[in-house]
C-alpha cells in the first residue's frame, strides 16, 4: 500500500496555504498563494471569497505537486482558518452576496457601543465568553443583512448561508453538500453558547440573525464528509476543523491545563489551556472553546493583539523603511536600545486587554536623534509589549505564574523579538522545531479522527524544541521599559471620537 499523508489547509488573513504532513509531523509539501486585501473605507477590511477559494485551490495543487504524491495518498484533510471573518452566500447558487468582512474590520463599532449601552455585556460574556466587539462575526452578519438589498428577507427564508472561512471552504470542497463549522469557530461568533454548545436563540434575537442561515456545529476532530467527486482523483475525508489559534494550541501540544502558546502572525494570539471548564476573565480576556474531540470539550483563555506582524508589514509597505520583512531584525539591532522611542501599533484599534476600537497607532518619544533603526526596534518591542500585557492578565485570571511560553508564526524567525519577549517576561520563550503549528494542529485533529495517529499521547513525543530564549535583562530595567510603554498606550487610546 502507498504511503499515506495528511493535507492541512491553512487559510490565513493574507495568504492561503496548504501543507502535506507525514506520520512524524514533518512537512513533505507546501503551497502558498497571497490574495488581495480590500480597504473600501478607513477601518474597513474585506476579502473576495472567490479569490480566497481560488488561491486556496492553487495552494493545494502546489503542495501536492511539491510533495510528489498522488491524491489517493491523502488519508484526510484538516482545515484551519482565519477566524471571525464573515461571509454570507446564496444557498442555491453558492454566490456570495457581499465580500467577506475580515476580523480586523471595525465598521460595526457603533452597533457594539449600542449593545453595551443597552446593558448586554454580562449576557454575552456569560453565554459566549466574549466581550462585545466588532472583532467577532455576529455584528458583521447583521451589517451584511442590513446593507445588502433583500438580504434580510432571503435569510429569514433560509435562502442564505452564513459561514466563517472554514465553512466556506468545506462548502466548496463538498460542492455545497456540507454547511458546517466546528465548536472552536462557532465560539467566535457572539451567537454560540459555549456551555451547551448550541446556537443561542436569545443572542440571535439581540443581533437580529435568523437561525436558518447558520451552519451545523460539529466536533473539531470527526469525519464530517467527503470531498465532492471530480475535485480530486478520489474522494477524501474532511475530518479536522479548528480556528487558527485553537489549531496552533493543539499543534504546540498544549493539551494540559495551564499550558501557554503565542502565535506571532498578522496579529498575535495568546492562548492558555484551561481544561474541561471555562475560566472567566476579570481582565477583559476571552473565554473560548479550544477544541472538541469525541465527547470531551477543552476550553481556553485568549488574548488577541490586532496588529503584530502587520506592524512590520506597515514598516515595509507603508513607510518603505525596509524592502523585506526579515530586514527589520538587523536594522533593529544596529542600535543598542530604542532611543526612548515607543510605537503602539494600534493600526486597527487595540485588542485585549483594552478593547479600544477608537485607539490608533502612536509613535512617541521622537527626537532629532531618532532614526529608522530606533523605529524598527520600537516596532518589534511594541509587538512584545502587547503580548506581555495579555500574559500578565492571564496569570491573574488563572491565578498562576507563567513558566514557559511556546511560540509559533512567521515572526518567530526574529531572534531579537523572542529574546526581548523573554526579557520582559522574566521566563523562557520556547521556539519549536516545527514552526507550522497552526497547520500541524489541523492535521493532527484530522489524522486522529481517521486513525492516522492513534492518540494525543503519541503526538506529545513529536513536539521538539528548536531554541529556548532565557531572560537576560535585569528586572528593574524591564520594569522601567514597561512603565514607559504604558504611558505610550495611554497616548494612543480613544483617539477617534
Amino acid at each position: 500500500m502507498k504511503e499515506q499523508y495528511i493535507l492541512s489547509i491553512d487559510q490565513g488573513t493574507t495568504s492561503s496555504r496548504a501543507i502535506i504532513f507525514d506520520a512524524s509531523g514533518e512537512i513533505i509539501g507546501l503551497g502558498q498563494k497571497d490574495f488581495k486585501q480590500y480597504f473600501p473605507e478607513p477601518g474597513w477590511v474585506e476579502h473576495d471569497a472567490d479569490e480566497i477559494w481560488s488561491s486556496q485551490w492553487e495552494a493545494i495543487e502546489k503542495a501536492i505537486k511539491n510533495a510528489d504524491i498522488d491524491h489517493d495518498q491523502i488519508a484526510a484533510i484538516g482545515i484551519t482558518n482565519q477566524r471571525e471573518t464573515t461571509l454570507v452566500w446564496e444557498r442555491e447558487t453558492g454566490n456570495p452576496i457581499y465580500k467577506a468582512i475580515v476580523w480586523q474590520d471595525r465598521r460595526t463599532s457603533k452597533v457594539c457601543d449600542e449593545l453595551r449601552n443597552e446593558g448586554h455585556i454580562e449576557t454575552f460574556k456569560k453565554k459566549t465568553g466574549l466581550v462585545i466587539d466588532s472583532y467577532f462575526s455576529g455584528t458583521k452578519i447583521q451589517w451584511i443583512l442590513d446593507h445588502v438589498s433583500g438580504a434580510r428577507e432571503k435569510a429569514a427564508k433560509g435562502a442564505l448561508c452564513f459561514g466563517t472561512i472554514d465553512t466556506w471552504l468545506i462548502w466548496k470542497l463538498t460542492n455545497g453538500a456540507k454547511h458546517v463549522t466546528d465548536v472552536s469557530n462557532a465560539s467566535r461568533t457572539l451567537l454560540f453558547n459555549i456551555h451547551d454548545l448550541r446556537w443561542d436563540s436569545n443572542l440571535l434575537k439581540l443581533l437580529k440573525v435568523p437561525e436558518a442561515m447558520l451552519p451545523e456545529v460539529v466536533a473539531s476532530s470527526e469525519v464530517i464528509g467527503q470531498t465532492s467527486k471530480g475535485l480530486f482523483d478520489v474522494q477524501i475525508p474532511i475530518s479536522g476543523i479548528a480556528g487558527d489559534q485553537q489549531a496552533a494550541l493543539f499543534g504546540q501540544q498544549c493539551t494540559q491545563k495551564g499550558m501557554l502558546k503565542n502565535t506571532y502572525g498578522t496579529g498575535c494570539f495568546l492562548l492558555m489551556n484551561t481544561g474541561a471548564k471555562p475560566v472567566y476573565s476579570d481582565n477583559n480576556l476571552l473565554t473560548t472553546v479550544a477544541w472538541k474531540i469525541g465527547d470531551e470539550t477543552t476550553y481556553a483563555l485568549e488574548g488577541s493583539v490586532f496588529v503584530g506582524g502587520a506592524a512590520v508589514q506597515w514598516i515595509r509597505d507603508g513607510l518603505e523603511l525596509i524592502e523585506d520583512a526579515a530586514e527589520i531584525e538587523s536594522l533593529a539591532t544596529s542600535v543598542p536600545d530604542n532611543g526612548d522611542v515607543y510605537f503602539v501599533p494600534a493600526l486597527a484599534g487595540l485588542g485585549a486587554p483594552y478593547w479600544d476600537s477608537y485607539a490608533r497607532g502612536a509613535i512617541v518619544g521622537l527626537t532629532r536623534g531618532s532614526t529608522k533603526a530606533h523605529l524598527a526596534r520600537a516596532t518589534l518591542e511594541g509587538i512584545a509589549y502587547q503580548v506581555h500585557d495579555i500574559v500578565r492578565c492571564m496569570e491573574a485570571d488563572a491565578k498562576t505564574k507563567g513558566s514557559e511560553l511556546r511560540v509559533d508564526g512567521g515572526a518567530t524567525a526574529n531572534n531579537f523579538l523572542l529574546q526581548f519577549q523573554s526579557d520582559i517576561f522574566g521566563f523562557p520563550v520556547v521556539r519549536p522545531k516545527q514552526l507550522e503549528s497552526t497547520a500541524l494542529g489541523a492535521a493532527y485533529l484530522a489524522g486522529l479522527a481517521v486513525g492516522y495517529w492513534k492518540s494525543i499521547d503519541s503526538l506529545q513525543n513529536q513536539w521538539a524544541k528548536d531554541r529556548v530564549f532565557k531572560p537576560s535583562m535585569n528586572f528593574k530595567e524591564a520594569e522601567h521599559l514597561i512603565v514607559k510603554w504604558n504611558r505610550a498606550v495611554g497616548r494612543s487610546r480613544n483617539w477617534i471620537e
